[in-house]
C-alpha cells in the first residue's frame, strides 16, 4: 500500500489554499432580519386609506374586540404567522404577524400578541371584495366568508362579525372571494 510522501501532502495543501484564494471564502447565508408588524401595507402595495383591507381583533364583539388589538391586511395572506420576503432578491426579510395597539391607539388587550390563531372578530372594509378566513394556513381547511361593504371607504359602513366557533382563536390564513 503507497502512502502519500511528505511533499506530496504539502503539495495538495498548497493546492487547496491556491484554490481558495482565487474562489475566496464560503458565504455564509447572512441573518434574516425579522419585523413584528401588525398589517402586510409596510412591504406591499396597499389600496388608500383602510379600502380593501380585512381588518382581525383579538377579541369578540362581546368582549369590546372593536377596542382590542388589531391587524388589517390587504389581500391573500397565506400564513399569519408570517412571511418572508425578499425585496431586492438577495436580502430576506421577515414580517411576524401581531396585533398592534386598537382603534383609538391604545396599547390593549392583545397588543403584540401573534395574530395566527389568536383572532375572534372581523371587519371586511374591502368595497367591492369578499374575503374568506380560514383555519389552516395555505387556505385550507373550514373557513368563513365575510362579504364586502358595498362601496364605502376606510371602511365606513363595515360590519365587524365574530368569527364563528370553529375559527375563532383557530385561523390562519385570508383570502380573496
Amino acid at each position: 500500500m503507497k502512502t502519500l510522501g511528505r511533499y506530496a501532502g504539502a503539495s495538495l495543501a498548497t493546492a487547496v489554499g491556491a484554490a481558495l484564494a482565487v474562489l475566496g471564502p464560503v458565504q455564509t447565508a447572512s441573518a434574516v432580519t425579522t419585523y413584528k408588524v401588525n398589517n402586510n401595507c409596510d412591504y406591499r402595495s396597499c389600496a388608500i386609506g383602510y379600502s380593501g383591507r380585512l381588518f382581525l381583533y383579538y377579541n369578540s364583539k362581546e368582549n369590546d374586540g372593536y377596542y382590542s388589538g388589531l391587524a388589517h391586511f390587504y389581500g391573500n395572506v397565506y400564513d399569519y404567522a408570517g412571511e418572508t420576503v425578499s425585496p431586492n432578491g438577495a436580502i430576506a426579510v421577515r414580517y411576524d404577524f401581531v396585533f398592534g395597539k386598537n382603534n383609538v391607539g391604545n396599547t390593549a388587550s392583545g397588543t403584540g400578541v401573534a395574530v395566527k390563531n389568536n383572532a375572534a372578530m372581523v371587519e371586511n372594509c374591502a368595497p367591492y371584495d369578499g374575503y374568506r378566513v380560514y383555519y389552516n394556513s395555505g387556505y385550507q381547511g373550514s373557513s368563513q366568508y365575510f362579504d364586502h361593504t358595498y362601496g364605502s371607504v376606510n371602511c365606513a359602513g363595515g360590519k365587524s362579525v365574530n368569527l364563528n366557533s370553529t375559527l375563532k382563536n383557530n385561523n390562519a390564513s385570508q383570502h380573496f372571494a
